[in-house]
């Protein structure tokens, strides 16, 4: 079906879905790790188990916090907080690098009940980006703090802060190395505090693996709360204090419980903010949930397209798969890359990507978790259901 899809989108996109939970009072809960150029073969078999057991180790974190009677917003952090120290991953730890050396953590969180949010860019000591941004929402009467005064404010919130190169990781100094070089760029030196150069660590993607490396949940709690936030070390060889969709509230992470909606973003963040994505298949999704019949036609063509021995009805009808395949449409028609992960009133947990591949997973109350890698990993897709 996908092989159907791509030809007839003028992006590839690829749906995955988990179940929507059977009664109220439930949970959900979904994750993503970066979406890019992730195909099979392109990992090792150590490699490829390596990240799902990260996927699975943050996934019961999130589910202990939500099972127990937790916040979406603290079920949002404890598993960013637990991505943001994997070095698997480009945020916190193993975050990338900037083109003159350094590393610059962007973050976001927002509350679905309240439209409270806040966001954080180009911090350099704060362990937890994540926790910068819920201090910014919660303790400030600001959304978004960037740099030093971003950097200041977190100390002044008692958060927990490290020497730069607590973050530095060598497979990303070499890609960055092996970056610039290709693009004729100066190599800056290696940065004060840095290990000695060594062997890089045992379990490493390739180096020119083309991935757009961010930290990603969605979550709704027992209360019923959405909740949506992300993490990222950005672009690597980033210049000029670049800043991506991620920290943009309603472009990488947004939430909405008047919507029903919350996103979580990753890609290439310039698109996402033209496309204004996040917001967008909240908005999206309330207009569809709302009127229907407005879109019905558009389904009816697609379905009537579609092949004899495809099941396409299954999840082509519902509000969160024409959001979120539109969105994620256009930003392949801007000439971007991604993905986003989508959770719903119901909890029903929605990928949609435009890419070979998305480290993600889900978990709820009603269904064990799951965690998968590649866009054609055949257990979740939703022509299953």
């Amino acid at each position: 079906m996908k092989t159907w899809l791509a030809a007839l989108a003028s992006a590839l996109t690829v749906t995955l879905a988990s179940p929507v939970l059977a009664q109220d009072g439930g949970w959900s809960l979904a994750i993503h790790g970066g979406a890019g150029v992730i195909e099979r073969g392109s990992l090792t078999p150590e490699q490829d188990a390596a990240y799902r057991a990260a996927l699975d180790s943050a996934l019961q974190v999130g589910a202990g916090v939500l099972d127990n009677g937790g916040s979406a917003l603290d079920a949002v952090e404890a598993v960013i907080q637990v991505l943001e120290d994997d070095p698997l991953f480009n945020a916190g730890r193993g975050a990338v690098f900037t083109a003159d050396g350094r590393i610059e953590h962007d973050a976001a969180i927002m509350d679905g009940t309240t439209l409270d949010a806040g966001a954080v860019a180009g911090l350099t000591r704060t362990r937890h980006p994540i926790s910068a941004a819920r201090a910014v929402m919660e303790d400030s009467p600001h959304v978004f703090l960037i740099g030093q005064g971003a950097e200041t404010f977190a100390r002044s919130q008692g958060l927990e802060e490290v020497d730069p190169a607590f973050f530095f990781t060598e497979r990303r100094w070499r890609g960055l190395v092996r970056q610039l070089e290709r693009e004729g760029l100066p190599v800056p030196v290696r940065p004060e505090g840095a290990p000695a150069e060594g062997a890089m660590a045992a379990v490493t993607p390739p180096l020119d693996e083309r991935k757009f490396g961010t930290v990603g949940v969605v979550a709704l709690d027992r209360e019923g709360r959405l909740a949506a936030g992300t993490s990222t070390g950005g672009m690597s060889g980033k210049r000029w204090g670049r800043v991506g969709d991620v920290p943009v509230i309603g472009a990488g992470t947004y939430a909405s419980n008047v919507e029903g909606c919350a996103v979580s973003a990753t890609g290439s963040g310039e698109y996402f903010i033209r496309a204004t994505v996040a917001r967008d298949i909240c908005a999206r999704y309330a207009w569809e949930t709302t009127y229907p019949e407005v879109e019905e036609n558009r389904v009816t063509a697609i379905l009537d397209s579609c092949p004899p021995e495809m099941i396409c009805s299954a999840h082509m009808r519902r509000p969160v798969y024409i959001a979120a395949s539109a969105e994620i449409r256009e930003v392949g028609e801007l000439g971007g890359e991604g993905g986003v992960i989508v959770m719903t009133r119901s909890g029903e947990a929605w990928f949609e990507m435009n890419t070979s591949g998305m480290y993600r997973g889900a978990a709820s109350s009603t269904e064990p978790a799951w965690v998968a890698i590649y866009a054609d990993d055949p257990e979740y897709s939703a022509e299953e259901d």
